[in-house]
């Protein structure tokens, strides 16, 4: 999965203010449609336009479940991580640093964009399944996850671009809960996954009265996935983002029984951010600059488009079949940015 708007918004995401206390807000999901045939629409609640960020999270799409075959042809990114979180169905992931690996629910796929890099993510489907170009849906398997982005700060996002998958990721246990923690420390338990900024992420099913230890001195959000939960006396549904606001050191809710739900959090993000397609930046002419590199590298060979600034992901190309191709930039549009406010 990736920003596949055809016409995407350029996105301010201001620095977070300070002294935003304990609260609880619920910003809604949107329905962006992705395009192409048979393609997926998904939810976003990252960002929002009061809402940018929770940390250094800065997207977050879920999808499914559906019966869909995800063709996603090489594209670009800057400025970031990927963050791939498949809850149904398995996705083949590869890219321009030589990754060729298959993500299957449990594992965590996670991708350092830095400077620049593409990649490009297939459903696997069943071996019986030989024509991918037109499936029958009914031979579909079910897809649904998460992908989500972080923000590098501004010290790494120029870095060398890099690839992980993380297979084996460490499960807290509390009284009525167990969690999966895919990014940072939760409940004593600390996933081995990159990161550049303080953040956490942990995907956690319970029932009953839990209480969730966290830390102070990050803001927190909870997506709720499957059944529902009560946060200060708020019911919180599947859907929308359920924003906490910081200075927390434990959460007491309420969990219908078997409730899934994802907890995100981190130190709030304390500079500005451009967002526009797949590249995070930091002003209007980085970003322009990028696009014309994406679009100028779809001239060129493999071999020297492999040496360019976003590389070439092998297995794509003239002779791949319906794996031909890559994604071009949409246009930009017409007006540079005026800054927002969170609120």
């Amino acid at each position: 999965m990736t920003n596949l708007d055809t016409s995407p918004a350029q996105e301010v995401c201001p620095a977070a203010p300070e002294g935003q206390g304990p609260c609880v807000q619920l910003w809604p999901e949107r329905e962006v449609p992705l395009g192409g045939v048979r393609a997926m629409n998904v939810m976003r609640t990252l960002p929002q336009r009061g809402l940018p960020t929770v940390g250094a999270w800065c997207f977050l799409d879920s999808f499914g479940p559906d019966r869909v075959a995800m063709s996603v042809l090489p594209h670009p990114h800057c400025g970031l991580q990927t963050v791939t979180w498949p809850l149904e169905g398995a996705v083949r992931h590869r890219d321009s640093v030589g990754s060729d690996v298959v993500v299957r629910p449990g594992e965590l796929n996670i991708m350092t964009a830095g400077n620049g890099i593409s990649h490009s993510e297939f459903s696997v489907l069943p071996a019986t399944t030989e024509d991918r170009s037109s499936p029958l849906v009914e031979e579909l398997p079910v897809s649904r996850g998460l992908q989500l982005w972080v923000a590098l700060p501004d010290e790494h996002r120029h870095r060398a671009p890099s690839f992980e998958q993380v297979r084996d990721l460490p499960v807290a246990v509390g009284d009525g809960f167990s969690a999966t923690v895919m990014m940072g420390e939760f409940a004593g338990q600390r996933s081995p996954a990159t990161l550049f900024s303080p953040i956490v992420g942990a995907d956690i099913v319970g029932s009953g009265l839990l209480e969730l230890p966290l830390r102070p001195d990050f803001e927190h959000a909870v997506l709720v996935l499957d059944g529902r939960l009560v946060i200060d006396g708020q019911e919180v549904q599947a859907g929308p983002l359920a924003y906490l606001g910081a200075g927390r050191s434990s959460l007491a809710v309420e969990a219908q029984p078997d409730t899934r739900f994802m907890l995100l959090g981190g130190e709030p993000f304390g500079e500005d951010l451009l967002m526009w397609w797949n590249f995070v930046g930091r002003t209007h002419e980085e970003v322009e600059q990028a696009r014309e590199e994406w679009e100028a590298e779809g001239l060129l060979d493999a071999d020297a488009a492999a040496a360019s600034r976003f590389g070439h992901v092998h297995g794509h190309g003239p002779d791949a079949g319906p794996e031909a191709g890559r994604i071009p930039a949409p246009p930009l549009p017409g007006v540079k940015l005026r800054p927002r406010t969170r609120g």
